[in-house]
């Protein structure tokens, strides 16, 4: 069986075909969303519980109050960021100079003629 629809423009029948089966997530018509305020509410979705942190009867723009909403220790990783930030950095010359320091003591452990290179191998 096939959905068919009229096209706008040139009024032709077109067939589409029905959604494929067993590719679609579950749907809860009856998913319980639970707020960290206590409030509880129903709604449809993919997933039977839903935990939020701020809904709409206690978010700061629905109720005209100010609020502060700190989301599980987001003032602690950005502390911790900063404190990451102000390690010392090795600049662009500094890193330069380490390559090319590398690349000259390769250099040197290369061995120079074949007959070096063959007894290396052995």
């Amino acid at each position: 069986m096939r959905n068919v629809k009229y096209c706008r423009t040139c009024t032709k029948m077109l067939e589409f075909p029905i959604m494929k089966a067993k590719i679609h997530p579950t749907w809860f018509p009856e998913a319980k969303v639970t707020c960290a305020c206590g409030n509880t509410f129903t709604t449809g979705a993919t997933v039977p519980e839903i935990h939020v942190e701020v809904c709409g009867s206690c978010h700061p723009f629905y109720t005209g109050t100010m609020k502060f909403v700190d989301t599980a220790g987001r003032v602690d990783a950005f502390k911790a960021k900063m404190k990451g930030a102000n390690v010392k950095r090795i600049t662009k010359s500094e890193k330069r100079r380490a390559k090319k320091e590398r690349k000259l003591q390769e250099e040197a452990a290369r061995p120079e003629s074949l007959s070096e290179l063959r007894s290396a191998k052995s």
